[in-house]
């Protein structure tokens, strides 16, 4: 949510601002600006909307110059809206911000008291106020003004600053939001995601909580909140634009489904080995054997691959395995410690409930792990070990290649675990790594054999509920698949374990609430027919997602979604397609946004 572009050198800054922000786009927004400085003042435009509008806006401004800092905003404090848009300018300052000043009520009362009047409802304004009296009060130095002013905030933040009186430089810091800054000859760009430059650098320096960078045409200069000066190597971005583009299918979304074999193939290659039955995480050495707990933390769809992640985890190591919400752990006065190993599940890395909860783990000692698609990120540096996902880069902001990679990534540290603690077997093992090295190939004879989703779709696109049912480890996948549901086509959808459809749920089943029921052969499967029965003989219409061949369920079903059989505690990595392309039907279907759901943001970058 949110994004920051920023630019000093020779060129024209307002295309690649704008550019920068389409590469954000992504995230989820609902407004957007620029300020732009040629020697003199900076202009500030400003729109409500998608970029389209605020390009139009530029087109008849006349606007200028070769610095210049960009933003989309996805509301938090304020309505969206022309006046609280970002950036924000007072006096010669102007702004933008990703994050939370959470004592900006405190700051504003202050500031008010001092005479300064505010023309916006955002907490952003707080710090473009504090820069300016910084700079009144006698800091001749930009650089120094803004420490200042961040010295006294308390919350997240990535912020990029430039003023009309202070020569070609912009200001960046960063604290629990992420900024990265791209080297350029002659040159220097300043983002929020790494996306946003990767067509005009491929040399970029990761900024860490609490750094301060002041960006010229000759480049950075790195410092801490205290002014101590730091020196950061850059790092070489290995992927390229291309990845960005949808190569020929009409959303990203549904060319991230159909990569997910690829997604999920490049996560395994080169860890698993499947002649021995093991799996090799880099960087992680933790004595197992000494575990007490493995305490599992993400947000969403990360969740539900926590979800599963419990399940093989238990299964293959027999170590207690325990599923938290992120935004909720540090709030509960949780439970670990030194002998606690505590893994962090983020797509972007960048989560900031995620984040918060891992720091908290620190604190009172537990061993830190990751998981997370994106190299360099947040949550990977904040632990003591990462690994990462070979997803790609995920433009679509329901995630769906990225779960499943995150599902493959939990399979092969189940794995590792359970050789370690001695209670995966060989010949158990070794089945194991078979069956996941031909999974790749079996999600692309699922996603060709889902051909008539489509049309199943486009039959229930006009409900106004339905139910997801599922049992053992395919319960997380009922979970993901209501979320999907709801994230695209705005249909209301829960997802429930099977066997508790008696205990409340089963009042909801009418002939107007479709029930998806994930029923492939395994354990349970039994029990499952049965709650098919019970749904059957309420009029409730059922869609299936079932194993190749289940005639049992054909004739119990309005219509089956099928996928190939495999090892029961791999069934996730299949039977979560055909709900990821229901949803993306449906949404189709209704004519929505797809790709940019509404509301929504592809990294949640507050808490």
């Amino acid at each position: 949510m949110c994004g920051i572009a920023g630019y000093v050198g020779a060129r024209e800054a307002t295309p690649i601002l704008l550019g920068g922000l389409q590469r954000l786009e992504y995230r989820g927004y609902d407004s957007s600006g620029v300020a732009v400085k040629n020697g003199g003042p900076s202009t500030v435009v400003r729109s409500l909307g998608k970029l389209a509008e605020l390009a139009k806006r530029l087109e008849g401004a006349g606007v200028s110059g070769n610095l210049g800092i960009g933003h989309t905003r996805w509301a938090t404090h304020g309505r969206p809206s022309d006046r609280n848009a970002h950036p924000h300018k007072v006096g010669p300052v102007a702004v933008v911000h990703n994050g939370i000043v959470e004592n900006h009520v405190e700051l504003r009362r202050r500031l008010i008291g001092r005479g300064r009047v505010f023309s916006s409802d955002t907490d952003t304004e707080v710090l473009a106020h504090l820069i300016d009296e910084a700079l009144q009060a006698g800091e001749a130095n930009l650089t120094e003004a803004v420490r200042a002013a961040l010295r006294q905030v308390e919350g997240s933040y990535a912020v990029a600053v430039l003023s009309d009186v202070h020569g070609e430089r912009i200001v960046g810091a960063r604290r629990g939001s992420p900024l990265v800054v791209g080297l350029g000859d002659g040159e220097t760009f300043l983002a929020s995601d790494v996306s946003a430059i990767v067509g005009q650098t491929r040399e970029v320096i990761y900024l860490d909580d609490g750094d301060v960078v002041e960006l010229t045409r000759t480049g950075p200069k790195l410092s801490l909140l205290d002014g101590q000066p730091i020196d950061r190597a850059p790092k070489t971005i290995t992927w390229n634009l291309a990845q960005a583009e949808k190569d020929g299918y009409p959303h990203f979304m549904l060319k991230e489904i159909h990569e997910q074999p690829r997604a999920v193939a490049d996560t395994l290659r080169g860890r698993l080995r499947v002649a021995t039955g093991d799996a090799d995480i880099d960087g992680y050495n933790v004595d197992v054997t000494k575990l007490r707990r493995v305490v599992l933390l993400a947000c969403g769809t990360s969740y539900h691959a926590a979800l599963v992640g419990k399940f093989l985890i238990e299964s293959f190591s027999r170590i207690p395995c325990e599923v938290d919400l992120a935004s909720e752990f540090r709030y509960r006065d949780p439970v670990v410690g030194p002998d606690d190993l505590v893994i962090a599940i983020s797509q972007s890395g960048e989560t900031a409930d995620t984040l918060a909860a891992l720091k908290e783990a620190k604190l009172r000692g537990a061993q830190l792990f990751a998981i997370s698609n994106v190299f360099e990120s947040s949550i990977p540096r904040a632990a003591d070990a990462a690994f990462y996902t070979h997803a790609g880069l995920e433009i679509g902001v329901a995630s769906t290649k990225a779960f499943t990679s995150q599902l493959a990534a939990l399979a092969l540290l189940a794995i590792h675990i359970g050789r370690r603690t001695r209670t995966l077997g060989d010949a158990q093992a070794i089945e194991v790594a078979r069956e996941l090295a031909i999974l790749p190939d079996k999600m692309t004879a699922a996603l060709a054999g889902l051909g008539n989703v489509h049309d199943l779709a486009a039959r229930y696109s006009h409900v106004h509920d339905m139910l997801y049912l599922g049992r053992g480890v395919n319960y997380p996948i009922a979970l993901e698949g209501a979320l999907k549901l709801k994230e695209i086509s705005y249909i209301h959808a829960e997802g429930f374990a099977a066997g508790e459809m008696k205990h409340g749920p089963i009042a909801l089943i009418d002939r107007d609430v479709p029930v998806v029921v994930i029923a492939p052969k395994g354990p349970g499967y039994d029990k499952v027919l049965s709650n098919l029965a019970e749904v059957r003989a309420r009029d409730g219409q059922i869609i299936a997602v079932a194993t190749q061949g289940d005639d049992s369920i054909e004739a119990m079903s309005d219509a089956v979604l099928w996928v190939p059989p495999t090892i029961p505690l791999l069934q996730p990595l299949l039977t979560v397609l055909p709900l990821q392309l229901l949803a993306y039907s449906a949404a189709l279907a209704k004519g929505n946004d797809v790709d940019q759901p509404r509301n929504l943001a592809k990294s949640v970058t507050v808490e």
